[in-house]
Protein backbone atom coordinates (compact mmCIF):
# COMPACT_ATOMS: atom_id res chain seq x y z
CA UNK A 1 0.00 0.00 0.00
CA UNK A 2 1.08 3.56 -0.68
CA UNK A 3 1.35 6.23 1.99
CA UNK A 4 -0.99 9.21 1.76
CA UNK A 5 1.84 11.42 0.48
CA UNK A 6 2.90 8.85 -2.13
CA UNK A 7 -0.66 8.39 -3.36
CA UNK A 8 -1.18 12.14 -3.67
CA UNK A 9 2.08 12.57 -5.57
CA UNK A 10 1.27 9.73 -7.97
CA UNK A 11 -2.20 11.11 -8.68
CA UNK A 12 -1.20 14.73 -9.21
CA UNK A 13 1.70 13.76 -11.49
CA UNK A 14 -0.86 12.67 -14.11
CA UNK A 15 -3.26 15.60 -13.79
CA UNK A 16 -3.12 18.37 -16.37
CA UNK A 17 -4.57 21.85 -16.36
CA UNK A 18 -7.71 22.13 -18.45
CA UNK A 19 -8.12 24.28 -21.55
CA UNK A 20 -8.87 27.98 -21.21
CA UNK A 21 -11.92 30.07 -21.96
CA UNK A 22 -13.02 33.68 -21.66
CA UNK A 23 -15.71 34.33 -19.07
CA UNK A 24 -17.55 37.59 -18.36
CA UNK A 25 -15.99 39.49 -15.48
CA UNK A 26 -19.08 39.14 -13.29
CA UNK A 27 -18.87 35.34 -13.64
CA UNK A 28 -15.12 35.07 -13.10
CA UNK A 29 -15.20 34.95 -9.29
CA UNK A 30 -13.34 31.88 -8.04
CA UNK A 31 -11.78 31.12 -11.41
CA UNK A 32 -8.03 31.20 -12.10
CA UNK A 33 -6.38 33.59 -14.56
CA UNK A 34 -4.88 31.79 -17.55
CA UNK A 35 -2.75 34.75 -18.62
CA UNK A 36 -1.03 37.81 -17.22
CA UNK A 37 -3.28 40.88 -17.19
CA UNK A 38 -1.78 44.36 -17.50
CA UNK A 39 -3.48 47.68 -16.80
CA UNK A 40 -4.69 49.55 -19.87
CA UNK A 41 -5.15 52.86 -18.05
CA UNK A 42 -3.76 54.76 -15.08
CA UNK A 43 -5.91 54.78 -11.96
CA UNK A 44 -6.87 57.21 -10.70
CA UNK A 45 -6.40 59.08 -13.99
CA UNK A 46 -6.13 62.43 -12.22
CA UNK A 47 -5.18 63.71 -8.79
CA UNK A 48 -8.36 63.81 -6.71
CA UNK A 49 -9.57 64.80 -3.29
CA UNK A 50 -9.91 62.22 -0.53
CA UNK A 51 -12.09 64.61 1.53
CA UNK A 52 -15.01 66.99 1.24
CA UNK A 53 -13.47 70.39 1.82
CA UNK A 54 -11.56 73.20 0.10
CA UNK A 55 -8.71 72.97 -2.39
CA UNK A 56 -6.10 75.58 -1.49
CA UNK A 57 -2.49 76.64 -2.04
CA UNK A 58 -0.32 75.88 0.99
CA UNK A 59 1.45 79.20 0.50
CA UNK A 60 -1.85 80.99 1.22
CA UNK A 61 -2.43 79.37 4.60
CA UNK A 62 1.01 79.55 6.24
CA UNK A 63 -0.32 81.99 8.90
CA UNK A 64 -2.72 79.27 10.06
CA UNK A 65 0.26 77.18 11.08
CA UNK A 66 0.98 79.85 13.68
CA UNK A 67 -2.61 79.90 14.91
CA UNK A 68 -3.88 82.81 12.80
CA UNK A 69 -7.04 82.04 10.71
CA UNK A 70 -6.92 82.96 7.02
CA UNK A 71 -9.81 83.98 4.78
CA UNK A 72 -9.83 82.97 1.12
CA UNK A 73 -12.24 83.76 -1.70
CA UNK A 74 -14.26 80.75 -2.89
CA UNK A 75 -14.25 80.89 -6.68
CA UNK A 76 -15.76 77.54 -7.69
CA UNK A 77 -17.30 74.28 -6.53
CA UNK A 78 -15.97 71.03 -7.98
CA UNK A 79 -18.20 68.00 -7.71
CA UNK A 80 -17.12 64.41 -8.36
CA UNK A 81 -17.04 63.91 -12.14
CA UNK A 82 -16.45 67.62 -12.82
CA UNK A 83 -13.24 69.49 -13.57
CA UNK A 84 -12.24 73.01 -12.56
CA UNK A 85 -12.46 75.51 -15.43
CA UNK A 86 -9.13 77.08 -14.51
CA UNK A 87 -6.16 76.92 -12.17
CA UNK A 88 -6.35 78.09 -8.59
CA UNK A 89 -4.82 81.56 -8.06
CA UNK A 90 -3.30 83.28 -5.06
CA UNK A 91 -5.80 83.99 -2.28
CA UNK A 92 -8.42 81.65 -3.73
CA UNK A 93 -10.06 78.40 -2.66
CA UNK A 94 -12.37 76.00 -4.42
CA UNK A 95 -14.98 73.86 -2.69
CA UNK A 96 -14.30 70.26 -3.61
CA UNK A 97 -16.08 66.93 -3.07
CA UNK A 98 -14.52 63.55 -2.36
CA UNK A 99 -13.23 62.01 -5.59
CA UNK A 100 -13.34 65.26 -7.57
CA UNK A 101 -10.25 66.25 -9.60
CA UNK A 102 -7.98 68.67 -7.77
CA UNK A 103 -7.56 71.94 -9.68
CA UNK A 104 -4.16 72.96 -10.97
CA UNK A 105 -2.24 75.10 -8.51
CA UNK A 106 -3.75 73.44 -5.42
CA UNK A 107 -1.52 71.29 -3.22
CA UNK A 108 -3.78 70.78 -0.20
CA UNK A 109 -7.40 69.96 0.60
CA UNK A 110 -8.59 71.35 3.91
CA UNK A 111 -11.43 69.28 5.24
CA UNK A 112 -14.68 71.17 5.86
CA UNK A 113 -14.48 70.60 9.63
CA UNK A 114 -11.34 72.76 9.80
CA UNK A 115 -13.13 75.77 8.26
CA UNK A 116 -16.20 77.88 8.84
CA UNK A 117 -17.88 76.20 5.83
CA UNK A 118 -18.29 79.47 3.92
CA UNK A 119 -19.62 79.55 0.34
CA UNK A 120 -18.43 82.97 -0.92
CA UNK A 121 -15.45 83.23 1.40
CA UNK A 122 -14.01 80.57 3.67
CA UNK A 123 -12.05 80.92 6.87
CA UNK A 124 -9.31 78.31 7.27
CA UNK A 125 -8.93 77.66 11.00
CA UNK A 126 -6.65 74.62 11.16
CA UNK A 127 -3.58 73.78 9.09
CA UNK A 128 -3.48 70.08 9.99
CA UNK A 129 -4.37 69.21 6.41
CA UNK A 130 -1.68 71.23 4.65
CA UNK A 131 -0.17 69.14 1.81
CA UNK A 132 -2.68 66.38 2.61
CA UNK A 133 -5.91 64.77 1.35
CA UNK A 134 -4.88 64.59 -2.31
CA UNK A 135 -4.68 61.19 -3.98
CA UNK A 136 -2.15 61.52 -6.82
CA UNK A 137 -2.81 60.26 -10.33
CA UNK A 138 -1.64 56.67 -10.61
CA UNK A 139 -1.74 56.09 -6.85
CA UNK A 140 -3.38 52.68 -7.43
CA UNK A 141 -1.75 51.61 -10.69
CA UNK A 142 -0.33 52.92 -13.95
CA UNK A 143 -0.99 51.82 -17.51
CA UNK A 144 1.18 48.78 -18.17
CA UNK A 145 1.35 47.65 -14.53
CA UNK A 146 0.77 43.93 -13.96
CA UNK A 147 -2.62 43.54 -12.28
CA UNK A 148 -2.79 39.74 -12.16
CA UNK A 149 -0.41 36.93 -13.00
CA UNK A 150 -1.31 33.69 -14.73
CA UNK A 151 -2.43 31.36 -11.95
CA UNK A 152 -3.89 34.13 -9.78
CA UNK A 153 -7.32 33.30 -8.28
CA UNK A 154 -10.00 35.81 -9.19
CA UNK A 155 -11.15 37.33 -5.89
CA UNK A 156 -13.63 40.16 -5.29
CA UNK A 157 -10.93 42.85 -5.03
CA UNK A 158 -9.32 41.72 -8.29
CA UNK A 159 -12.70 41.91 -10.02
CA UNK A 160 -12.91 45.55 -8.96
CA UNK A 161 -9.37 46.25 -10.17
CA UNK A 162 -10.01 44.58 -13.53
CA UNK A 163 -13.25 46.51 -13.95
CA UNK A 164 -11.33 49.73 -13.28
CA UNK A 165 -9.00 48.79 -16.12
CA UNK A 166 -11.83 48.04 -18.53
CA UNK A 167 -11.47 44.25 -18.49
CA UNK A 168 -14.92 42.90 -19.32
CA UNK A 169 -13.92 39.24 -19.78
CA UNK A 170 -11.18 37.17 -18.18
CA UNK A 171 -9.21 34.35 -19.78
CA UNK A 172 -9.45 31.54 -17.23
CA UNK A 173 -8.94 27.80 -16.98
CA UNK A 174 -12.12 25.83 -17.47
CA UNK A 175 -13.99 24.31 -14.57
CA UNK A 176 -13.74 20.51 -14.56
CA UNK A 177 -16.82 18.44 -15.26
CA UNK A 178 -16.90 15.66 -12.67
CA UNK A 179 -18.92 12.51 -13.33
CA UNK A 180 -20.24 11.24 -9.98
CA UNK A 181 -21.34 7.62 -9.72
CA UNK A 182 -22.48 5.96 -6.51
CA UNK A 183 -23.02 2.21 -6.47
CA UNK A 184 -24.92 -0.19 -4.26
CA UNK A 185 -28.13 -2.21 -4.41
CA UNK A 186 -29.12 -0.77 -1.05
CA UNK A 187 -29.15 2.83 -2.32
CA UNK A 188 -31.97 5.04 -3.58
CA UNK A 189 -32.23 8.69 -4.47
CA UNK A 190 -34.07 11.04 -2.14
CA UNK A 191 -37.05 10.96 -4.51
CA UNK A 192 -37.61 7.37 -3.38
CA UNK A 193 -37.53 8.16 0.33
CA UNK A 194 -40.58 5.96 0.90
CA UNK A 195 -38.19 3.04 0.54
CA UNK A 196 -36.14 4.44 3.41
CA UNK A 197 -39.21 4.95 5.59
CA UNK A 198 -40.15 1.34 4.91
CA UNK A 199 -36.64 0.35 6.04
CA UNK A 200 -35.84 -1.34 2.73
CA UNK A 201 -33.20 1.09 1.40
CA UNK A 202 -31.02 4.05 2.42
CA UNK A 203 -30.48 7.35 0.63
CA UNK A 204 -27.29 7.62 -1.40
CA UNK A 205 -25.86 10.43 0.75
CA UNK A 206 -22.55 10.26 -1.15
CA UNK A 207 -24.35 11.43 -4.28
CA UNK A 208 -25.14 14.64 -2.43
CA UNK A 209 -21.99 15.20 -0.38
CA UNK A 210 -19.66 14.53 -3.33
CA UNK A 211 -21.77 16.85 -5.48
CA UNK A 212 -21.50 19.58 -2.82
CA UNK A 213 -17.76 19.06 -2.28
CA UNK A 214 -17.20 19.24 -6.03
CA UNK A 215 -19.04 22.55 -6.27
CA UNK A 216 -17.12 24.04 -3.34
CA UNK A 217 -13.87 22.98 -5.03
CA UNK A 218 -14.88 24.78 -8.22
CA UNK A 219 -15.94 21.74 -10.25
CA UNK A 220 -19.14 21.10 -12.17
CA UNK A 221 -20.79 17.90 -10.89
CA UNK A 222 -22.46 15.62 -13.42
CA UNK A 223 -24.73 13.27 -11.49
CA UNK A 224 -24.86 9.95 -13.32
CA UNK A 225 -27.06 8.36 -10.71
CA UNK A 226 -26.76 5.13 -8.79
CA UNK A 227 -25.25 2.00 -10.29
CA UNK A 228 -26.56 -1.37 -9.22
CA UNK A 229 -24.06 -3.95 -8.00
CA UNK A 230 -23.85 -5.56 -11.43
CA UNK A 231 -21.17 -5.42 -14.09
CA UNK A 232 -23.67 -4.29 -16.72
CA UNK A 233 -24.95 -1.36 -14.67
CA UNK A 234 -21.45 -0.18 -13.77
CA UNK A 235 -20.38 -0.48 -17.40
CA UNK A 236 -23.22 1.76 -18.57
CA UNK A 237 -22.38 4.39 -15.95
CA UNK A 238 -18.65 4.42 -16.68
CA UNK A 239 -19.20 4.56 -20.43
CA UNK A 240 -21.43 7.61 -20.01
CA UNK A 241 -18.68 9.33 -18.01
CA UNK A 242 -16.05 9.33 -20.75
CA UNK A 243 -16.78 12.91 -21.86
CA UNK A 244 -16.13 14.37 -18.41
CA UNK A 245 -12.82 15.67 -17.07
CA UNK A 246 -12.80 13.44 -14.00
CA UNK A 247 -14.66 10.28 -13.03
CA UNK A 248 -15.48 9.94 -9.32
CA UNK A 249 -17.06 6.73 -8.07
CA UNK A 250 -17.99 5.75 -4.54
CA UNK A 251 -18.14 2.14 -3.30
CA UNK A 252 -17.32 -1.00 -5.23
CA UNK A 253 -13.51 -0.70 -4.98
CA UNK A 254 -12.86 -2.99 -2.02
CA UNK A 255 -12.75 -6.82 -1.93
CA UNK A 256 -16.43 -7.69 -1.46
CA UNK A 257 -18.13 -10.26 -3.67
CA UNK A 258 -20.09 -7.51 -5.43
CA UNK A 259 -17.26 -4.94 -5.67
CA UNK A 260 -17.01 -4.93 -9.46
CA UNK A 261 -15.92 -1.34 -10.15
CA UNK A 262 -12.22 -2.04 -10.67
CA UNK A 263 -12.92 -5.06 -12.87
CA UNK A 264 -15.40 -3.19 -15.06
CA UNK A 265 -13.02 -0.24 -15.29
CA UNK A 266 -10.29 -2.56 -16.57
CA UNK A 267 -12.67 -4.28 -19.01
CA UNK A 268 -13.42 -0.90 -20.59
CA UNK A 269 -9.71 -0.35 -21.23
CA UNK A 270 -9.00 1.61 -18.08
CA UNK A 271 -5.50 1.43 -16.61
CA UNK A 272 -5.45 1.21 -12.83
CA UNK A 273 -2.40 2.93 -11.35
CA UNK A 274 -2.83 1.82 -7.74
CA UNK A 275 -5.33 0.60 -5.20
CA UNK A 276 -5.38 1.10 -1.43
CA UNK A 277 -3.64 3.67 0.75
CA UNK A 278 -2.21 3.38 4.26
CA UNK A 279 -4.88 5.47 5.94
CA UNK A 280 -8.11 5.28 7.90
CA UNK A 281 -10.80 6.03 7.04
CA UNK A 282 -10.60 5.65 3.28
CA UNK A 283 -8.01 2.91 2.69
CA UNK A 284 -9.86 1.55 -0.37
CA UNK A 285 -8.83 4.23 -2.89
CA UNK A 286 -8.37 3.45 -6.57
CA UNK A 287 -6.77 5.66 -9.19
CA UNK A 288 -6.44 5.11 -12.91
CA UNK A 289 -7.01 6.53 -16.38
CA UNK A 290 -9.85 5.76 -18.79
CA UNK A 291 -9.19 7.21 -22.25
CA UNK A 292 -7.01 9.91 -20.66
CA UNK A 293 -9.77 10.74 -18.20
CA UNK A 294 -8.61 10.37 -14.56
CA UNK A 295 -10.66 8.08 -12.35
CA UNK A 296 -10.76 8.13 -8.56
CA UNK A 297 -12.71 5.45 -6.77
CA UNK A 298 -13.41 6.19 -3.11
CA UNK A 299 -14.96 4.10 -0.38
CA UNK A 300 -18.72 3.94 -0.09
CA UNK A 301 -18.66 4.76 3.62
CA UNK A 302 -19.88 8.37 3.86
CA UNK A 303 -17.05 9.73 6.03
CA UNK A 304 -14.41 7.76 4.14
CA UNK A 305 -15.66 9.26 0.89
CA UNK A 306 -15.46 12.80 2.27
CA UNK A 307 -11.99 12.33 3.78
CA UNK A 308 -10.69 10.85 0.52
CA UNK A 309 -12.22 13.76 -1.39
CA UNK A 310 -10.44 16.33 0.80
CA UNK A 311 -7.08 14.56 0.56
CA UNK A 312 -7.05 13.49 -3.09
CA UNK A 313 -9.98 14.73 -5.19
CA UNK A 314 -9.95 18.37 -4.14
CA UNK A 315 -6.25 18.87 -5.06
CA UNK A 316 -6.95 17.25 -8.45
CA UNK A 317 -9.78 19.69 -9.16
CA UNK A 318 -7.68 22.65 -8.09
CA UNK A 319 -4.77 21.62 -10.32
CA UNK A 320 -7.13 21.21 -13.27
CA UNK A 321 -8.35 24.79 -12.71
CA UNK A 322 -4.84 26.24 -12.64
CA UNK A 323 -4.43 26.79 -8.90
CA UNK A 324 -0.90 26.68 -7.54
CA UNK A 325 -2.04 26.20 -3.91
CA UNK A 326 -3.57 22.72 -4.08
CA UNK A 327 -3.88 21.61 -0.48
CA UNK A 328 -5.76 22.52 2.67
CA UNK A 329 -3.86 24.34 5.42
CA UNK A 330 -2.46 22.29 8.31
CA UNK A 331 -1.89 23.70 11.80
CA UNK A 332 -0.22 22.39 14.95
CA UNK A 333 -2.71 21.69 17.74
CA UNK A 334 -2.66 20.44 21.32
CA UNK A 335 -5.07 17.55 21.88
CA UNK A 336 -7.41 17.97 24.85
CA UNK A 337 -8.01 14.27 25.37
CA UNK A 338 -6.29 10.91 24.97
CA UNK A 339 -6.57 9.72 21.37
CA UNK A 340 -6.53 6.01 20.59
CA UNK A 341 -6.31 4.34 17.19
CA UNK A 342 -6.86 0.70 16.31
CA UNK A 343 -4.41 0.07 13.46
CA UNK A 344 -0.91 1.03 12.36
CA UNK A 345 -2.24 3.42 9.73
CA UNK A 346 -2.32 7.19 9.41
CA UNK A 347 -5.67 8.27 10.85
CA UNK A 348 -7.73 11.33 9.97
CA UNK A 349 -10.11 11.89 12.86
CA UNK A 350 -12.96 14.36 12.88
CA UNK A 351 -12.20 17.17 15.30
CA UNK A 352 -13.03 20.70 16.36
CA UNK A 353 -10.04 23.04 16.50
CA UNK A 354 -10.38 26.22 18.55
CA UNK A 355 -8.25 28.74 20.45
CA UNK A 356 -8.07 28.50 24.21
CA UNK A 357 -7.70 31.45 26.57
CA UNK A 358 -4.04 32.11 25.75
CA UNK A 359 -4.49 31.72 21.99
CA UNK A 360 -3.15 28.17 21.72
CA UNK A 361 -4.85 25.99 19.12
CA UNK A 362 -6.47 23.00 20.79
CA UNK A 363 -8.35 20.06 19.31
CA UNK A 364 -11.08 17.79 20.58
CA UNK A 365 -12.69 14.91 18.71
CA UNK A 366 -16.30 15.29 17.63
CA UNK A 367 -17.25 11.97 19.19
CA UNK A 368 -17.97 8.71 17.41
CA UNK A 369 -15.36 8.12 14.69
CA UNK A 370 -17.20 5.42 12.76
CA UNK A 371 -16.80 5.87 8.99
CA UNK A 372 -20.57 5.72 8.67
CA UNK A 373 -21.30 8.46 11.24
CA UNK A 374 -21.75 11.41 8.91
CA UNK A 375 -23.09 13.70 11.66
CA UNK A 376 -19.63 13.75 13.24
CA UNK A 377 -18.35 15.31 10.01
CA UNK A 378 -20.98 18.03 10.29
CA UNK A 379 -19.55 19.06 13.66
CA UNK A 380 -15.91 19.00 12.52
CA UNK A 381 -13.90 21.93 11.26
CA UNK A 382 -10.71 19.88 10.92
CA UNK A 383 -9.25 16.42 10.49
CA UNK A 384 -6.84 15.51 13.27
CA UNK A 385 -3.85 13.71 11.74
CA UNK A 386 -2.62 10.80 13.86
CA UNK A 387 0.55 9.30 12.28
CA UNK A 388 -0.18 5.71 13.26
CA UNK A 389 3.19 4.90 14.86
CA UNK A 390 1.62 4.59 18.31
CA UNK A 391 -1.76 3.18 19.41
CA UNK A 392 -2.29 6.07 21.83
CA UNK A 393 -1.59 9.80 21.82
CA UNK A 394 -1.69 11.28 25.31
CA UNK A 395 -3.69 14.35 26.26
CA UNK A 396 -1.52 17.45 25.90
CA UNK A 397 0.45 16.07 22.94
CA UNK A 398 0.85 18.06 19.76
CA UNK A 399 -0.43 16.85 16.40
CA UNK A 400 -1.16 18.33 13.00
CA UNK A 401 -4.72 19.10 11.94
CA UNK A 402 -6.00 19.63 8.42
CA UNK A 403 -8.38 22.59 8.48
CA UNK A 404 -11.64 22.07 6.58
CA UNK A 405 -13.04 25.61 6.82
CA UNK A 406 -12.26 29.13 8.03
CA UNK A 407 -14.14 28.91 11.32
CA UNK A 408 -11.06 29.98 13.30
CA UNK A 409 -11.19 33.33 11.50
CA UNK A 410 -14.91 33.83 12.07
CA UNK A 411 -16.65 35.04 15.20
CA UNK A 412 -20.12 36.13 16.27
CA UNK A 413 -18.68 39.21 18.01
CA UNK A 414 -17.56 42.32 16.17
CA UNK A 415 -14.22 43.30 17.63
CA UNK A 416 -11.48 45.64 16.41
Amino acid sequence: MLTVAEASERILAEIQQLDVEYVPLRRALGRVCAEDIAATVTMPPWSNSSMDGYAVRSADITPVMSGEPVKLRVVATIEAGQFASRRLKRGEAMRIMTGAPVPGGADSVIRKEHTDGGSANVEIRDATDVWKNIRPAGEDFHAGDLLAKRGAPVKPALIGVLASSGVSAVKTFKRPRVAIISSGNELVDIDDFDEVVAQRRIVSSNSYTLDALTRVAGGLPVDLGIAADTRASLKRKLESARDCDLILTSAGVSVGDLDYTRDVFAALGGEQRFWRVKMRPGAPLAFGMLDDVPWLGVSGNPVSAMVSFELFVRPVLRKMQGHSALFRRTVTVTVEEDVKIGANLMHFLRAVVARDGDGTLVARLTGLQSSGALTSMVKANALLIVPGDSPKVAKGSQLKALMLDQSLEETSVFSL
